[in-house]
């Protein structure tokens, strides 16, 4: 548990060292081309090498975390802050027609991958990391709604929801005081998988594309470029893919491991 947690946070931690420090400083200017340094190997003043543009591929891989991680954390805050509001309701009218409505809404998104939603927005307002974002926000609001609901079910049958009717205390109340609360473990571990999540759809969606665009750095469209010269310069699609794998190994090591700390029927000797 611990290992865990401690190399998810590591790992999670670089990239968003990486985002933090690309707003002050970058080794190289990440939209400074050079033709005749096209295609270097990592080493000297290019740590990781450079593109087929001549630009600094380790500049770029930090604005890139940046680019990702903002998407990811906004679009998973549009499902957080929609979600969890519309997981709760649906809980507290349980078996009445906002649960039904919440649930069949649900559905309905589940229906279409957040690429699918993507490629309905962009054909309307254009690519961008904005849509990408909504894009992806609005597939967490139905991840979000359904866990809060399936967790705060189990919530209202317990004694002490009872007792806070009995001292006249209305649904709304109850879910706010009471019932979220008792989620928030829950959430956070689920916020964590979906961040993971976000950033692998930022990079599909930058990858066709759709997220976004130059001359903005992205790890997906990094990707993309480099697909044809892979025999050529492997360094340049392997960095990018490796900033994506760790980042996103990372989150879901810590977000196993923010499970274990914080379930308390996971810590050792809860079940003696």
């Amino acid at each position: 548990m611990r290992a865990s947690l401690a190399l998810g946070g590591a790992l999670a931690g670089l990239a968003a060292g990486a985002a933090l420090l690309s707003l002050v400083w970058t080794p190289q200017a990440v939209d400074g081309i050079d033709i005749a340094a096209r295609l270097r190997p990592p080493g000297g003043a290019n740590l990781l090498g450079t593109d087929h543009f001549g630009r600094d591929i380790l500049s770029m891989l930090m604005v890139g975390a940046r680019t990702s991680l903002a998407v990811a954390v906004l679009a998973v805050g549009i499902g957080a802050g929609l979600g969890v509001p519309l997981g709760l309701w649906a809980a507290a009218r349980r078996g009445g027609w906002a649960d039904a409505l919440i649930g069949r809404a649900a559905d309905l998104v589940f229906a279409f991958p957040s690429l699918v939603i993507a490629i309905l927005i962009t054909a309307v307002a254009g690519p961008s990391a904005v849509n990408a974002i909504l894009a992806i926000g609005i597939f967490n609001i139905p991840v979000f709604a359904r866990v809060t609901r399936g967790a705060a079910l189990a919530l209202w049958t317990q004694d002490w929801v009872r007792a806070a009717r009995l001292a006249g205390k209305g649904d709304l109340r109850i879910s706010v005081e009471h019932v979220l609360p008792n989620l928030a473990s829950l959430l956070i571990v689920q916020g964590t998988i979906q961040f993971s999540l976000g950033i692998l759809a930022e990079a599909g969606l930058s990858y066709v594309g759709l997220g976004a665009q130059p001359p903005t750095p992205s790890w997906g469209r990094m990707l993309a470029e480099a697909q044809t010269m892979v025999a050529l310069a492997p360094h340049v699609a392997l960095m990018p893919g490796l900033a994506i794998m760790a980042t996103v190994l990372g989150l879901n090591l810590l977000g196993d491991g923010l499970r274990d700390r914080l379930d308390p029927r996971l810590r050792p000797g809860a079940g003696a």
